[in-house]
């Protein structure tokens, strides 16, 4: 006992204060994958995605979608003029869209109808904020990283969040998953319960769009037993990409769910 008394006071205060101060990535950590030079691709560049999170238009614009993205970073050794590893953890966002990266200048993929309507929502949760998890057929890797929120360096109680088991007592639902067939029904009644305001976060590639899927024209797709993303069973307020997302990013995901972001901070 004496010994971690000592080891506390020597060593200070370890929690991050995040979202009052930057949390800044260990050098090296790849968070997201950014399209550093849009112009001048070929369609070779869209085949060197497992996930089809690349596409080229017809006069060559890459664009990346983070909903598909896994973050393998096969396009970034293949392609680094065109892709590159970014170290910052605020990627969640308000819509799908928003989730594109490397559109045309001017186009604000994150003025979508649903953010309004979600001010409005969370604006009365307020504090306390009560988070009830499922888990709609996920590979574990997010229970890991949402399991971390609530531990001594992230402690997001400190914020206002605590876990609930309870639908009827939840504010926001944190679903991980592309929803699997025999989740459906239970993602479904567990958001009916739950009262108004309430917000929807879509928590890992396989929430945000499905995860890896086969081609579609094959007999396999058509007879695949997922949903292919939370949004296409309810709808989703916040996306929070990622293969899994990091403590911190999904923590940013909550703040904008529930309101607790000053317009500087939420952007994504």
């Amino acid at each position: 006992m004496l010994e971690w008394i000592y080891r506390g006071l020597s060593r200070g205060r370890v929690t991050t204060r995040y979202p009052r101060r930057p949390e800044h990535a260990p050098h090296g950590f790849q968070a997201r994958v950014e399209v550093v030079h849009p112009e001048g691709g070929g369609p070779q560049l869209a085949a060197l995605c497992p996930t089809g999170a690349i596409a080229v238009a017809v006069d060559g614009h890459v664009t990346l979608d983070r909903g598909l993205c896994i973050v393998c970073g096969d396009c970034v050794r293949a392609a680094p003029d065109h892709f590159a590893f970014g170290s910052g953890y605020e990627t969640a966002a308000r819509a799908r869209a928003a989730l594109i990266v490397g559109q045309a200048a001017g186009l604000d993929a994150s003025a979508s109808p649903l953010r309004p309507a979600l001010a409005e929502r969370a604006g009365g949760l307020r504090r306390s904020i009560h988070v009830r998890h499922i888990d709609c057929g996920s590979d574990g890797s997010e229970e890991w990283e949402i399991q971390a929120l609530w531990n001594p360096y992230y402690d997001i109680q400190r914020l206002g969040f605590f876990l609930t088991s309870a639908p009827r007592h939840a504010d926001v639902l944190l679903v991980t998953g592309p929803v699997t067939t025999p989740m459906r029904a239970p993602l479904e009644r567990t958001w009916a319960v739950m009262p108004e305001p309430k917000a929807l976060v879509a928590v890992g590639t396989d929430a945000c769009g499905g995860g890896l899927r086969a081609d579609d024209r094959t007999a396999v797709a058509a007879a695949r037993p997922t949903a292919g993303g939370v949004d296409q069973v309810l709808p989703v307020d916040v996306y929070v990409p990622g293969s899994p997302p990091s403590p911190t990013t999904i923590m940013h995901g909550l703040l904008l769910a529930a309101g607790l972001l000053r317009p500087q901070e939420a952007a994504s």
